[in-house]
């Protein structure tokens, strides 16, 4: 297990990159702590992949510095780091019996016969796979040997950490559901320091204590789930993070008043007189529709079986609400208002922190 610090770190895969868009990861500077659970979540290309292989050893940074529990080891290799890492898609021995599978980073490293023999056992049993163990990998399906390939990650006990590059891909709906849950027991079980690479925002929340989200080469908030959900300190994390996503409305806003297409709205706190590209923030859990607010028009009502999501066009925008199954949904035009709890400020897409809260 390992603190893991990223100090000045930047990459490019340019030869010569003149600005920072030539950059697939940006400047971090972040403190990771020992024996948490990470998820790095966003859209493909946003980095999270080549922040992973910095971290492994598979990639060399073109600038700046990765350190665990404080000792350099940028220039180091992956053997040396002491890591276990499982990529998207399976990497077994076909020639190999599931077992031989599971037992080889053990037996590479000496251990004793004894306890390779039990702790096969137990991984085999966390991945559903105690019953096949002699079988030969070939022939196994793709979902089968991703089952091996996390079954052989996580057969150290003593790694530094444990990186996942999306090992689920390949993996059916339902066994998704058990692995996230065996990886979350295994983490509370052994303290080890994972981080889990993904584009899914429900894996994401539900493996990972702390969610660093990532967009355009950038770590724009790492947070508890509930933090992501409550205050999305980008707009990128409102939009990708919620289902629908954060809505997002221009408005011009003065201490605790917005102005939204001529009508004014409370806000509940003050958030000063932001400039530049300004907008309110709202998610769908916090837009009521009635007889007050914002004029709006439902332009169509989704049924999800547990609530309606409302969908209703606002000043030329979409605005999502989402209403519990037994709630009245208006037809045509209504009214939109936002509870104040639930409203965040934006300026420049960063979220603007309310004065009695500074």
């Amino acid at each position: 297990m390992a603190k893991i610090t990223l100090d000045n770190l930047a990459h490019s895969y340019a030869p010569a990159p003149k600005g920072p868009e030539d950059y697939a990861l940006k400047q971090l500077d972040h403190d990771w702590a020992d024996g948490e659970a990470y998820a790095l979540l966003g859209a493909s290309g946003c980095g999270k992949s080549t922040l992973l292989n910095i971290i492994s050893g598979l990639l060399e940074p073109s600038q700046g510095r990765i350190l665990f529990d404080g000792e350099d080891v940028t220039h180091a290799p992956t053997a040396q780091r002491n890591i276990a890492q499982v990529f998207q898609f399976p990497v077994v021995y076909d020639t190999m019996t599931v077992r031989q599978n599971l037992a080889f980073p053990l037996r590479n490293r000496g251990a004793d016969a004894e306890y390779i023999t039990r702790r096969v056992q137990q991984i085999g049993a966390m991945i559903g796979m105690e019953d096949v163990l002699d079988r030969k990998a070939r022939g196994l399906t793709a979902d089968a040997k991703q089952k091996i390939s996390l079954g052989r990650g996580m057969v150290r006990e003593d790694v530094n950490a444990l990186l996942f590059d999306e090992p689920l891909t390949v993996i059916d709906p339902h066994m998704k559901w058990e692995l996230r849950t065996q990886l979350k027991s295994l983490h509370h079980e052994f303290g080890h320091t994972m981080i889990y690479v993904t584009h899914d925002q429900t894996e994401a929340l539900t493996f990972a204590d702390r969610v660093v989200v990532m967009h355009d080469g950038r770590v724009v908030q790492i947070g508890t789930p509930q933090e992501l959900f409550e205050r999305p300190e980008h707009t990128f994390v409102g939009y990708f993070i919620g289902s629908p996503g954060m809505n997002l409305l221009p408005a011009e806003v003065r201490g605790d008043r917005a102005v939204i297409n001529g009508t004014e709205i409370a806000l509940g706190r003050s958030f000063g007189a932001p400039a530049g590209k300004v907008e309110l923030g709202v998610r769908p859990e916090f837009v009521r529709l009635g007889d007050a607010g914002l004029p709006a028009t439902v332009t169509r009502v989704e049924d999800v079986g547990r609530h309606r999501i409302v969908r209703a066009a606002v000043a030329g925008r979409e605005v999502n609400a989402i209403l519990g199954e037994g709630a009245p949904v208006p037809a045509g035009e209504t009214l939109v208002a936002f509870a104040p709890e639930g409203v965040n400020v934006y300026a420049d897409d960063w979220r603007v922190v309310p004065e009695d809260a500074a």
